[in-house]
C-alpha cells in the first residue's frame, strides 16, 4: 500500500525541502518474487492478519518493545490480542509471539479482548507481582463482551519476567472499574517529582481525560478531568500526555495532551489532535481555544509515544483510517505502523506548535546517493526534492498509475487518486 500524508509546515516558505521515504512509489519489476505487492518495505506490519492501534510502548534493555492490536484469527477487526514486536533500532523489528490473548470465562462464556494501553518498567517492582528486576508491566483496557456486543470496559494489569516474553495477568483484575461500557485506553507513566504513576484514559462519548494516580500500579485514585474542548466530533480515544522542550528555549518545557478521534477534513474520518499545556502532578490545563492536529492525512491514527526513552519522545500511529480500514486489498495481512517520530515544541506567531521528524536511525540505512532517477535499482529510497509553489513530483508506475506529491498554497499535498487499487471505498 502506498504511503500518504497531507500537512501543514508551520513556517513554510515559498521554497523548501521535501524530505519522503518512498516506498516503492515508483515501482519497477520486482526482483524478489518474495516482495508482496503491498507490503511496505520500511514501515512495520505483522506477517498475517488484522492490526489497528499501537500499544505498550516501550524500551528495556536495548530493546524497543512494539505491543499492537491484533487478531489473531482473521484479517478484520475481531478477538483482540496483544501481538509483540521488538526492535534495536525502530527501524527493523521482529515480530514475536502474542502477548496476550482474548480469553473465554470458563463460568460465564463471555469473552474479554485485551484492548488498547500501555507498558511501563517497574524499576522498584512497586506492584510487588515480580520476581526479576526491571519488571515489565502492562496496563490494557479489557473489554467483556458477549455474541461481539461489548457490556464493559475495565482497566487490567499483567507483568512478565523475561522482558515481555510471556505473561501473566494478575488474579485480582480489574484494577479499575467505574462500571461503564466505555471507559479505555490507559496510559501510563512514572512522574518523579511526586514519585508515583500517572494514569490518563478516556470516557470516549462525554469527551474526558482522566488522570488517576497510584504508587503501587494496583490502587488508583481519580485526580482530574479535562474535557470536553477541542474538536468533540468524533469520540475521544487513545490519550497520552508528555513533556517536551521548547526549542530555542533552554530550559523551558511544556506539556501536551494528545488524543485520538477527531480529523481536520472533517467526521467523515479520523484523526489527532493535541493540547498545549501545563500538568502539575494532578492536572492538566490548557488556555488554547482553537485544535490543533498531530497529522493532516487520513492515515495517521492512535499514536502515544515510547515509556523509558532518555531524552527524545518518539510517537508511532497506526497507518489506516476506520474509514476504509476493514476493506483495503492487503492480502492476508491488513495495518501497519508509522516511521517512528521524534517530536519536540516550537513558538509561532500563532502559539506553541508540535514539531515532528523521522526518527534520526534512519540515516544509518543510507547507501548511495544519487542525482538520477536513471542510476535508481532499489524499490526502497529516499527522495529529497526542493519544491516550490505550484510545483510538484509524479510518482509514477505507469501512464495510467501514479501518485502525486506538491506544494499548493502553502501546504504539501499528496494526489493518491491513482494509485493503483483505490475503488474499495469511496472516501480512500
Amino acid at each position: 500500500m502506498l504511503s500518504r500524508k497531507l500537512f501543514n509546515h508551520p513556517n513554510l516558505m515559498k521554497q523548501l525541502t521535501f524530505f519522503a521515504l518512498a516506498l516503492a512509489l515508483i515501482q519497477c519489476a520486482p526482483k524478489k518474487d518474495s516482495v508482496e505487492q503491498y507490503r511496505p518495505q520500511v514501515h512495520f506490519s505483522p506477517q498475517k492478519n488484522w492490526t489497528n492501534d499501537p500499544n505498550g510502548l516501550v524500551y528495556l534493555d536495548g530493546e524497543y518493545h512494539l505491543f499492537f492490536q491484533y487478531n489473531p484469527y482473521g484479517k478484520t477487526w475481531g478477538h483482540m490480542s496483544w501481538g509483540h514486536a521488538v526492535s534495536t533500532d525502530l527501524i527493523n523489528w521482529t515480530e514475536l509471539p502474542v502477548a496476550i490473548e482474548e480469553y473465554t470465562d470458563t463460568t460465564t462464556g463471555d469473552s474479554t479482548m485485551i484492548f488498547s494501553g500501555t507498558a511501563v518498567v517497574d524499576f522498584n517492582n512497586t506492584h510487588k507481582l515480580c520476581t526479576e528486576p526491571n519488571c515489565l508491566v502492562s496496563i490494557y483496557t479489557s473489554h467483556l463482551h458477549a455474541d461481539n456486543q461489548g457490556l464493559r470496559q475495565h482497566q487490567s494489569l499483567a507483568y512478565s519476567n523475561d522482558n515481555g516474553r510471556t505473561w501473566s495477568r494478575y488474579e485480582k483484575n480489574p484494577i479499575l472499574d467505574i462500571e461503564r461500557k466505555d471507559f479505555r485506553d490507559p496510559k501510563v507513566f512514572w512522574y518523579p517529582e511526586h514519585e508515583k504513576w500517572v494514569m490518563a484514559l478516556v470516557v470516549p462519548d462525554l469527551y474526558k481525560v482522566q488522570l488517576y494516580e497510584s504508587k503501587d500500579l494496583l490502587a488508583w485514585n481519580l485526580m482530574s478531568e479535562f474535557g470536553p474542548t477541542g474538536d468533540t466530533l468524533r469520540i475521544w480515544e487513545c490519550p497520552d500526555l508528555f513533556e517536551l522542550p521548547v526549542e530555542g528555549q533552554p530550559g523551558k518545557t511544556q506539556w501536551v495532551l494528545s488524543l485520538s478521534g477527531s480529523h481536520p477534513a472533517g467526521p467523515t474520518f479520523v484523526g489527532m489532535q493535541y493540547f498545549v499545556g501545563e500538568f502539575d502532578g494532578t492536572k492538566f490545563t490548557s488556555t488554547q481555544t482553537q485544535p490543533l492536529y498531530v497529522d493532516f492525512g487520513k492515515d495517521y491514527y492512535a499514536g502515544i509515544v515510547f515509556n523509558n526513552v532518555k531524552d527524545r519522545t518518539i510517537m508511532l500511529g497506526w497507518v489506516n483510517n476506520w474509514t476504509y480500514a476493514n476493506q483495503i486489498p492487503t492480502g492476508k495481512w491488513r495495518g501497519m505502523f508509522s516511521i517512528p517520530r521524534e517530536l519536540g515544541l516550537k513558538e509561532t506567531a500563532a502559539g506553541i506548535k508540535l514539531t515532528q521528524q523521522p526518527v534520526k536511525e534512519w540515516e544509518t540505512t543510507r547507501t548511495q546517493k544519487l542525482t538520477s532517477l536513471s542510476e535508481l535499482q532499489s524499490q526502497t529510497f529516499e527522495l529529497q526534492v526542493d519544491l516550490q509553489e505550484g510545483s510538484g513530483v509524479h510518482l509514477f508506475k505507469s501512464a495510467n498509475e501514479q501518485t502525486t506529491i506538491g506544494l499548493r498554497d502553502g501546504k504539501i499535498y499528496l494526489d493518491r487518486t491513482k494509485s493503483g487499487r483505490v475503488d474499495f471505498q469511496k472516501d480512500f
